[in-house]
């Protein structure tokens, strides 16, 4: 098939793959010493240029969990410093940004040199994360939820809700749930 990552028993890096995993060859990952795993589920599809970032595994929980069925697109970063779980069939747009982890920002000198700061990210199963869409760490996306592409997620999102924007708000819900009363009122 053109253009679909070829089945492979393993690849560099990832200490567990499920069955019939497509990862395509120019699948990239970042770790260093000895902290974390990457494990993915059955039937994962990881295309061109995704990047699994574990760093150096000194995050409170780092890891990088993938359910069986997911997508990743192309051109996907993956960080799982701050520990990244991804449900079972899910879809990862091109070019999504899940950062679990981050500098500090306070004080006067280069940001560099601040102490990184972390938090875990859930995404849950049957979730979509829009191509460009950027979750930060310590965000929860619940089940089924959509987050469109380009939104910026700073905080949970709620199972079936769909967000949108910078930072992202909630639109709506899927399958006919509404909007709470205060919700519809200040849409007017």
């Amino acid at each position: 098939m053109l253009g679909i990552p070829d089945i492979v028993t393993h690849h560099p890096g990832i200490d567990a793959l499920g069955r019939d995993c497509r990862i395509a060859a120019t699948v990239t990952v970042c770790r260093f010493g000895d902290g974390g795993r990457i494990v993915l589920g059955d039937r994962v599809s990881l295309y061109e240029g995704v990047r699994l970032v574990l760093g150096d595994g000194r995050g409170p929980a780092p890891g990088l969990t993938i359910g069986s069925g997911t997508i990743v697109n192309v051109h996907a970063y993956l960080s799982g410093e701050g520990g990244l779980e991804i449900g079972a069939d899910v879809l990862v747009g091109p070019h999504a940004m899940l950062l679990s982890a981050g500098h500090a920002i306070e004080g006067r000198g280069p940001v560099s040199a601040n102490p990184l700061t972390y938090g875990p990210i859930r995404i849950g199963a049957g979730a979509w994360i829009g191509a460009g869409a950027v979750v930060l760490e310590g965000v929860e996306v619940g089940e089924g939820a959509v987050v469109g592409a380009g939104a910026v997620v700073t905080r949970n999102v709620p199972a079936g809700a769909v967000v949108v924007g910078n930072p992202a708000r909630l639109l709506h819900f899927r399958g006919g749930r509404r909007l709470p009363w205060w919700r519809r009122r200040l849409r007017r």
